[in-house]
């Protein structure tokens, strides 16, 4: 039982007794977001380190970064709080190797939104998440649920490494993806995840793929350049066609948002596959997959399109989208994944 987990610590609680100083591993948006919180529950910092070839000469809201060695040094023993993600497989071996020294927590903060999943969140959410298992397929997804709440609540990484495994292996044992695929790409960055469909199964049918960020769609037009099949929008995905704000850059945190300086169009997937065939729909759109999810229930019940869902940039994710999807189509069977990234970065949902 999900209950069964409020009987823990949660990572802030933790944090927020700890009788070693607390030391701050980052320097960007999720660690401004952590110190947020520490400032509001009082939770007093040691010092922020950096990796090494990120420490230079350099602050931090009025702390000198050093290197993990130079805290060590002054301070011995200390317990870490994360504030950064990566994928990187050095930088997350350098993190395991830091937990064999120190006691290393993530206390996890979101993508985009404000909402932490503490005791408090997790007690107003047990009845939806307890649901959204239900919903889930197979006993490994629901392995992976579990563990996954774990992590989130406590900071404890040995809930997040447990649960790991490849993309590829879903890809192919899960989606059962060919190179006959009709795909629908949502969030298409660079092409990325077209060119890995084609990369694994030696090709593709055709694409649509949508990408709002105007630096980033140039890139994409050029990938597209070398695939006649492939079809660049430079549209947002949204529940219904509107104009909306964005914030743009080039990166891969693009998103809608009501602060974006941008006006750009949104579009729902309904809207843009109107007699096409898709077989493919793959989605990671910063934090509008329930109002994409919205935009697309007919797309849903029409064809029903193999899905692969990112589920992790809101708290509220695992709570809210696994139901929405059985609500548009109960005959999906909804599996859920973990790929290797610190925090819980690349959890997605794959239904067929």
């Amino acid at each position: 039982m999900i209950s069964d987990i409020l009987k823990e610590e949660s990572s802030w609680e933790v944090l927020s007794t700890s009788q070693k100083p607390v030391v701050l591993y980052g320097t960007g948006n999720g660690a401004d977001m952590v110190l947020d919180e520490f400032h509001r529950l009082g939770i007093q910092v040691a010092g922020i380190v950096a990796s090494d070839g990120f420490v230079r000469k350099r602050s931090f809201r009025g702390f000198t970064v050093q290197s993990i060695s130079q805290i060590e040094n002054e301070l011995g023993d200390f317990i870490v709080a994360l504030g950064f993600a990566t994928c990187i497989p050095q930088v997350m071996e350098s993190i395991r190797e830091l937990s064999l020294r120190h006691h290393v927590l993530v206390p996890v903060v979101p993508v985009f939104g404000d909402e932490i999943f503490n005791r408090q969140y997790l007690e107003e959410h047990l009845s939806t998440l307890e649901e959204s298992r239900s919903l889930l397929c197979d006993e490994e997804s629901k392995r992976v649920f579990d563990n996954m709440i774990r992590f989130q609540f406590t900071g404890e990484l040995s809930y997040l490494f447990s649960i790991e495994s490849q993309r590829e292996a879903a890809l192919r044992d899960i989606l059962c993806l060919t190179d006959k695929e009709d795909m629908l790409d949502l969030g298409a960055y660079r092409g990325d995840t077209i060119k890995e469909v084609i990369s694994l199964f030696g090709g593709i049918s055709s694409a649509i793929a949508l990408e709002p960020d105007k630096k980033t769609f140039e890139k994409l037009c050029t990938f597209a350049k070398n695939f006649p099949c492939v079809t660049p929008l430079p549209y947002a995905v949204w529940s219904e066609i509107k104009e909306l704000s964005f914030s743009g850059g080039g990166g891969r945190q693009s998103a809608l948002n009501s602060e974006g300086k941008d006006n750009v169009r949104a579009v729902s997937a309904d809207s843009i596959t109107e007699r096409k065939r898709i077989t493919y729909v793959k989605m990671d759109v910063e934090g509008v997959e329930k109002e994409a999810l919205l935009g697309m229930s007919k797309l849903l019940n029409d064809q029903k399109p193999k899905l692969s869902i990112a589920a992790y940039h809101r708290t509220c994710d695992l709570a809210e989208l696994i139901p929405l999807i059985h609500r548009l189509n109960p005959q999906y069977r909804i599996h859920l994944r973990h790929h290797p990234y610190i925090p819980c970065w690349d959890t997605n949902l794959y239904c067929v």
